[in-house]
Parts: C-alpha cells; sequence; structure tokens
C-alpha cells in the first residue's frame, strides 16, 4: 500500500482535474488524546467518495452529510427551494470537534478529547498535480496556504517538519514516502514485506538466490537479483528508510550493512540470534576494521521481546521495533530481546532463530 498522503493527494487531483467539487480537510491542532495526530489529511467528493481520514470514521461520515447530503433537505437561504447538492466554496475554514463530552462521545473521539480541522474547498487541480508530480519523483515537500484566500504555493523542503499554523498561513510537509529494503527472500521477509506495505512504506527485497526469489508471493514489493551490497548503495538510504537483514548468511549480509551503516537510515539491523548477533560484531571488527562505536547503530537481535517463535509472530516483533524508531519512541530496556531474554535466563529462540528449523542458540 503506497503512503497514505500521496494516496490522498494524487485522488483529490484526480477529482479537481475532471471538474468536481472536493474539499481537503486537514487536522491542524489537538487536545488532550485524538485519533489522528496533526497534519493528517482526508479529501471528500461532491459525490461523498472519501480518502485518507481525520478520526475513526464519525467526523468524516459528519463531513458528508454536512458537506453532501445535508443540502438535498435543506431550503436555500432567502427561498422556499431545496439547496444545491454541493460542497461549499470560498476562502478555508476552521471546523471544531469534541469541544462538550457530548461531542467527543458523538463523534467517537477519546474521553476529554478535541481536534480543530482547516476545511480547504476546491483545491486549485494545478497545484495539486505539482506537488503530487514532486513527491512521487521522491522528493520533501511543504505546502503553504494563504489562509485568507485559499491561494496555495509549494516549495521543496530541505527537511521534515512539523505542521504550523500562523495567523496567516498553513504549511504542512509530505513525503517523500518511507523506504523498507529487506535482505533475502524467504518466509520470514514475505511476513515483513507485507505488514511494511501496508504501513505505508515502499519496500524492495534484494536476493542474488535464484532459489528464494522464484519463490516469491507478496504483490507490491520490488524484488531485486543484484548483491546486497550493490543494491544498498544504489538504494541510496536516507532518513525515512531503513534496511534489515534476514538472510543469516555474512556472505550476503555483512557488506551490505556496512554500507547501510555509511548512510543515514534511520534504522539499520539483522536478524539472529544473541551469540550471531555477537559472532557478526566481532566478525566486522577483525576483518572490516569497525569498532564498537562505529557498529553502535547496527541492531541486533532486531525486535522487541513479545516472545515470538513463528515467522508470522517474529515479523510483527520487527516491525514493531521499526514503527517505534521511525515515530521517535525510545523503548525500555526491558523490551529489547537480548536484554529480556538476559534478564529471563531464556536459552535459544531470538527473533529470527530459526534457520531452516533448526534453533540457532
Amino acid at each position: 500500500m503506497e503512503n497514505l498522503d500521496v494516496m490522498v493527494l494524487r485522488t483529490l487531483r484526480d477529482w479537481r482535474t475532471a471538474g468536481k467539487r472536493a474539499l481537503l480537510a486537514t487536522v491542524v491542532r489537538t487536545w488532550g488524546s485524538s485519533p489522528r495526530p496533526v497534519g493528517s489529511i482526508m479529501a471528500l467528493c461532491e459525490d461523498g467518495a472519501v480518502v485518507g481520514s481525520v478520526s475513526g470514521g464519525c467526523i468524516e461520515d459528519d463531513l458528508i452529510y454536512r458537506h453532501t447530503q445535508a443540502y438535498a433537505s435543506q431550503p436555500a437561504q432567502g427561498s422556499g427551494q431545496a439547496g444545491s447538492k454541493e460542497i461549499p466554496s470560498g476562502p478555508p475554514a476552521f471546523v471544531k470537534y469534541g469541544v462538550t463530552a457530548d461531542e467527543a462521545h458523538r463523534f467517537g473521539l477519546p474521553c476529554g478529547g478535541t481536534l480543530e480541522l482547516l476545511l480547504e474547498y476546491d483545491p486549485e487541480a494545478t497545484a495539486l498535480a505539482q506537488l503530487v508530480t514532486a513527491l512521487e519523483a521522491g522528493q520533501l515537500m511543504q505546502r503553504h496556504v494563504h489562509l485568507l484566500d485559499g491561494a496555495v504555493t509549494i516549495a521543496q523542503a530541505s527537511a521534515p517538519a512539523m505542521l504550523s499554523l500562523s495567523a496567516t498561513e498553513l504549511v504542512n510537509t509530505f513525503g517523500p514516502e518511507y523506504r523498507m529494503l529487506l535482505i533475502g527472500a524467504g518466509q520470514l521477509t514475505e511476513y515483513l514485506a507485507t505488514m511494511a506495505l501496508f504501513s505505508g512504506f515502499a519496500v524492495t527485497v534484494c536476493d542474488p538466490r535464484e532459489e528464494y526469489r522464484s519463490a516469491w508471493s507478496v504483490a507490491g514489493a520490488t524484488v531485486l537479483r543484484d548483491m546486497p551490497d550493490d543494491v544498498v548503495i544504489a538504494f541510496k538510504p536516507d532518513r525515512r528508510s531503513c534496511v534489515i537483514a534476514l538472510t543469516h548468511d555474512p556472505k550476503l549480509d555483512d557488506l551490505a550493512l556496512l554500507e547501510a551503516l555509511k548512510t543515514e537510515a534511520f534504522y539499520v539491523g539483522a536478524i539472529g540470534s544473541r551469540r550471531n548477533n555477537d559472532a557478526r560484531h566481532a566478525r566486522m571488527i577483525e576483518y572490516f576494521e569497525q569498532t564498537e562505536e562505529s557498529l553502535a547503530r547496527l541492531r541486533g537481535p532486531i525486535g522487541i521481546y513479545i516472545g515470538s517463535k513463528t515467522p508470522p509472530e517474529i515479523a510483527v516483533s520487527v516491525m514493531a521495533e521499526v514503527l517505534a524508531v521511525k515515530n521517535g519512541v525510545v523503548l525500555p530496556r526491558d523490551m529489547e530481546v537480548a536484554q529480556a531474554k538476559n534478564e529471563r535466563a531464556v536459552v535459544g529462540n531470538d527473533a529470527g532463530d530459526l534457520v531452516c528449523g533448526v534453533p540457532q542458540v
């Protein structure tokens, strides 16, 4: 599944290019608990079609009613005629949900939760097309909305940034999508790739072994046959990229991991037991002139400790750690696989220990 923001903007572009009325809703403020973070977007077409999300669903339902169905039954102002069934026009407008306890309950917001949206009516199709084209090219972009008249400008951004809102302007930063490079095309990789895809990552899988590539069955991932270290160099990992080695084969994993550690990838890790992880560090220090300091960013054993034993459970463990790092969450030490197993004196069965059905202690 592609990046949700890109999907919303692309769909909105298509609606507007086709001449359909539409609005773009952006979460600009939250108080207390909120189902969706600041910066989340959704688009609503005049026929009631919705893409994206600003809540658990109830606010979307309310927007559909207010801006489409409600017009069919309400008289137009100053006449006895039914109003036209269309989305309002004009400059951007703010709307707040969950101000009272009754509203919070009605709209499915957590207790005490309140959020505020900016509604943009009929965003200009050309600016949307320019933004989508830049995002599809892998650029990090900022969208500036002038609150007085809704005029939009886009510009390339130098670094990711949170949404900003002033008295005159909203600035939201988009893209590029997060990327995951997986080394090895085994069963565990299929589960992890599937989870990464529905989490919005673009997934690339690298495995020079034909017997593994030929059995690959996950649609949506790019599968390459080149040597992993060459793929890492060509992949050019950035701050929105992660590289994970899953083969247990030093000939495939080691050089690729070393190349990944030279980049800004937010997550670099390898599957394996505590013993295998220690052996990997020792090997890299002895043969590749590494130090414990240069290997500090190399994660292993990867995943969080959930007692995982099967490939799908291990994939859940690894994906949870990747998302935590991506979202800037510092996990407690006792959730690390090695730390948790050492404290519990657990022998073997680290995440990813099973190779061809044989536990790797």
